[in-house]
């Protein structure tokens, strides 16, 4: 029988859980962040089109930035910020503290966090759980080398 799926605070992704626990402006900052590359105040003034205010903007990334989304560097005057992690680096961040989480939670329940996992691949994708097998036996040889 398939079990409901549970979605991480109502979310679809990992990632979107921590996209979804900044504000609305910050959002839209990261956003642009990401688009950019690497922006000032006003850079990002600019593309919001004036309509929320300098210091705000101003206060947006420096809140980024203490929460470690954001990387700064100044240049003359004024700090230029660019993103700290891809959305892509964000999510396999967050995809792998949930597992190790999972897994941490004590060895007699490996097991069925494993086959979940080896379901959910072949859920997806059975072109995947060969991936998953050849990643398996990749990780093993690997770890035999450094014996």
């Amino acid at each position: 029988m398939k079990m409901p799926k549970f979605l991480l605070r109502g979310f679809n992704r990992p990632s979107e859980a921590i996209i979804a626990s900044l504000g609305k402006l910050e959002r839209e900052t990261m956003s642009e962040v990401w688009k950019r590359k690497e922006v000032s105040v006003r850079t990002v003034e600019a593309a919001f089109g004036e309509r929320i205010a300098y210091t705000t903007i101003m206060t947006t990334l420096d809140r980024l930035y203490k929460k470690g989304l954001l990387k700064r560097r100044k240049e003359s005057r004024a700090f230029l910020y660019s993103a700290r992690y891809s959305p892509e680096e964000l999510e396999r961040g967050v995809t792998e503290d949930v597992i190790s989480t999972l897994l941490d939670a004590g060895t007699e329940r490996v097991e069925p966090v494993l086959a979940c996992i080896v379901d959910a691949v072949s859920d997806h994708d059975r072109v995947l759980l060969g991936e998953l097998e050849r990643l398996i036996q990749e990780k093993r040889r690997s770890l035999e080398d450094e014996e």
